[in-house]
């Protein structure tokens, strides 16, 4: 605009200095009809000028006020979407930030304005999950089913968020359908794997859980103490199944009909000798122990057989009094020892084998030496000593 002022200017004054310069004003004659309309040349110059001048701002002006026009228009008929969509973005930081009340507040205020609804309700449900108001969570699953035509372009997540809160209500009929209804997905996201996995084992489909833990081994987001954790859990549902509805010839049989690698995994073993010592079926118990405490290069094995719930055993104490004899500073022996002494009542050399493992030079005994430990010396009276035993447990917990 200034520019155009400015060349107005510089024109109008060459055609108004030019004639003055050369002593001729000049004169335009129009006739239009019997009307004669006659003027200089610098009038009519400059007063076309002018009515270009003002025909330009009156454009100028005109474009100004469509402008503020349509934008006065998007301001009003957007209002409500850019405040839902600002909820929105305030609901996800105050979740991020672990303000769930505000964060359930904002997101289920802002589903409907905003273009991200499934997501809000979802959020929303999970944030009401969290301060445990079970009602409100309830409310926002069946909001989130009458989205359900949105479930497609919201992906996989979706589905994933809506069964874990599902789960946590624990509503399994309805987690099992949402994930049957989308279970072309399990072989393809680890993610869904999971949840069918952690599902199944609610569910108590045990064989099933087995059979997919050689998929879940594959998925390298899965990591290997997920994976221990459900073989224990699914082999010991399964173990148990076998008790519970036929007997311990169908135990053994199920266990002698496993594959090799299977009987061979260390979790699968001591699940297994856990079923077995709960049952008191100590005769296959000790055909499985017996050899690897003969063996003793099994140490984690060798640990785990403390946690067991055996009956006594002359066999297994005498395999492992046989590698004391031959290393007697030697703290997993003397652990083994002493544990297999506690289970068949043997007080006193249980204690002496405990004080020999608490008076070695590195501290090689651990929680579960020294609870048993308590309970030996609380079965012979000496409970000054037993409650010493249990403070130190929690010097070890620090």
């Amino acid at each position: 605009m200034k520019r155009l002022l400015l060349l107005l200017i510089l024109f109008l004054t060459v055609v108004v200095v030019t004639p003055i310069l050369i002593g001729e004003k000049g004169y335009i004659l129009i006739s239009i009809g019997d009307s004669a309309i006659e003027t200089t040349v610098i009038t009519a110059i400059i007063t076309l000028a002018l009515c270009f001048f003002a025909l330009a701002l009156t454009f100028k002006f005109f474009r100004g006020g469509v402008n503020f026009s349509f934008k006065a228009w998007n301001k009003i008929a957007f209002a409500s979407r850019r405040k839902a969509l600002k909820d929105f973005n305030k609901g996800i930081s105050a979740y991020v930030l672990g303000d769930y009340k505000q964060a359930e507040h904002l997101l289920a205020k802002s589903a409907e304005g905003s273009t991200f609804e499934l997501i809000a309700y979802l959020v929303a449900a999970d944030a009401a999950q969290k301060q445990a108001l079970k009602p409100n969570t309830d409310h926002y699953l069946g909001l989130l089913d009458k989205t359900a035509n949105t479930f497609k372009d919201a992906g996989l997540e979706a589905v994933l968020i809506k069964v874990k809160l599902l789960m946590g209500q624990k509503n399994y009929p309805l987690a099992r359908t949402v994930i049957d209804e989308h279970h072309k997905h399990i072989g393809h996201d680890a993610r869904l794997l999971k949840l069918e996995i952690e599902l199944s084992i609610v569910e108590k489909r045990f064989d099933y859980v087995i059979k997919q833990l050689n998929t879940a081994q594959k998925q390298k987001s899965i990591s290997s103490d997920t994976i221990t954790l459900w073989q224990q859990q699914a082999f010991y549902g399964a173990f148990n199944d076998q008790i519970k509805q036929h007997d311990s010839t169908a135990l053994i049989e199920y266990w002698q009909q496993l594959p090799k690698k299977t009987r061979q995994s260390e979790t699968v073993v001591i699940t297994y000798c856990q079923v077995l010592a709960e049952n008191q079926i100590n005769e296959p118990l000790a055909k499985i122990l017996l050899p690897i405490i003969k063996k003793g290069n099994a140490v984690s094995l060798l640990k785990a057989i403390r946690t067991l719930p055996i009956t006594h055993d002359n066999n297994l104490m005498a395999a492992a009094q046989k590698h004391l004899h031959s290393e007697p500073s030697n703290a997993l022996w003397l652990s083994l020892v002493a544990h297999f002494a506690a289970a068949s009542q043997q007080w006193q050399l249980a204690e002496k084998a405990f004080n020999s493992l608490v008076s070695l030079e590195e501290k090689s005994y651990d929680k579960i030496d020294l609870l048993i430990f308590s309970q030996v010396l609380e079965q012979q009276g000496q409970l000054d000593k037993a409650n010493q035993a249990l403070r130190k447990i929690h010097t070890l917990a620090c």
